[in-house]
């Protein structure tokens, strides 16, 4: 539930900050003029690195054919086009020049100046959303395993823990959006951003509806239909919004803050009345989280060009997400306990 909640305040804030994100670098005019990536569009070179699919013929078309089949196969999918090369590399000349005057790495179409590793834009983002993912993976098996196999079943082979069906969607709607994180983070383009975004909205959908139902411990069927039926039908719209009619980055800011602080206010109530056991364990998630957040406010460059702000998240987020499922593996102990003491 306080992962629910730190997670949605990560993608809330990561939202917002792509929505603010002041790109200088783009303005600066030794980048974006004839100096460099117009240049390197004409002639095909940023200084003494030149790019084939930049050299075009008198039609504008490649001369040895399509940018992609001129890629390493590991990098074609990457769609690194003529274009992204010179401003990749256009920005790596701007940013070494700034450093030889002493001046401060700036933002560069919304982002930092990263170095890509084997055609991997953010690589250490990229792989710690993928231990991340890793992470969810390991908390859900772990929590199969101790439903079935360690705690007493009932005699129709269900389990007496009446959240096991939303737990199982919420393992796997979290694997989901961090997969496509992973992904965003090796590539920005528009597909991958939208399944970003997409993945993200649908899981922070989803924790809402979780939130509420384990809050106000909801357990009737037709209870749960009429609670999580309109916020479905909303955040799928929203979804098909973003998609198929305008990417609205405020928008989606907004929808993502609303869900996110419902979540909090549920959450500290929820927290501050319960008689849990392992409720500890959901205080430090909520406070780690909440600390772990200054992270994406308080932004700063990458270090060596790999390691920023939001990468670190990305770490922070690793032993949360542990301690997180660690929390819920003792809510269905203490629950499928109070429900067997019941049957006996």
């Amino acid at each position: 539930m306080a992962q629910c909640l730190c997670i949605a305040i990560f993608f809330a804030l990561s939202f917002l900050a792509r929505v603010l994100d002041a790109s200088a670098g783009d303005s600066d005019p030794l980048y974006k003029t004839s100096a460099c990536i117009e240049h390197c569009e004409k002639t095909g070179c940023v200084g003494d690195k030149c790019f084939q699919h930049c050299k075009l013929s008198s039609d504008g078309n490649p001369i040895d054919g399509p940018w992609y089949l001129q890629e390493p196969l590991y990098q074609r999918w990457k769609q690194w086009d003529c274009r992204s090369d010179c401003r990749y590399h256009c920005m790596l000349a701007r940013e070494e020049a700034r450093q030889e005057f002493g001046d401060k790495p700036v933002k560069y179409h919304g982002k930092w100046p990263f170095r890509r590793v084997y055609g991997i834009q953010e690589p250490v983002s990229v792989a710690l959303a993928a231990l991340n993912l890793a992470m969810q993976f390991h908390g859900w098996v772990s929590f199969f395993i101790l439903l079935y196999y360690k705690l007493p079943l009932r005699p129709d082979r269900k389990t007496f823990y009446e959240y096991t069906g939303l737990w199982h969607i919420y393992g796997i709607l979290a694997m989901n959006a961090w997969f496509w994180n992973a992904v965003f983070h090796s590539r920005d383009v528009d597909l991958t951003e939208k399944l970003d975004y997409s993945s993200g909205v649908a899981f922070l959908g989803f924790t809402l509806i979780l939130a509420i139902l384990r809050a106000f411990n909801v357990r009737d069927e037709a209870s749960r239909v009429m609670v999580a039926a309109p916020l479905i039908a909303f955040v799928t719209t929203h979804i098909l919004y973003l998609n198929f009619y305008n990417l609205d980055y405020g928008l989606n800011m907004k929808v993502c803050l609303v869900m996110g602080i419902a979540q909090l206010l549920l959450w500290t109530v929820w927290a501050g009345v319960t008689h849990h056991p392992s409720r500890w364990k959901l205080w430090v998630v909520v406070v780690g989280g909440a600390l772990a957040m200054l992270l994406e406010i308080y932004d700063f460059p990458p270090y060596r060009g790999f390691v920023d702000a939001h990468a670190v998240w990305h770490a922070v987020a690793i032993p949360i997400t542990y301690l997180w499922w660690s929390f819920v593996k003792d809510d269905s102990e203490f629950r499928t306990a109070a429900l067997t003491k019941k049957v006996k």
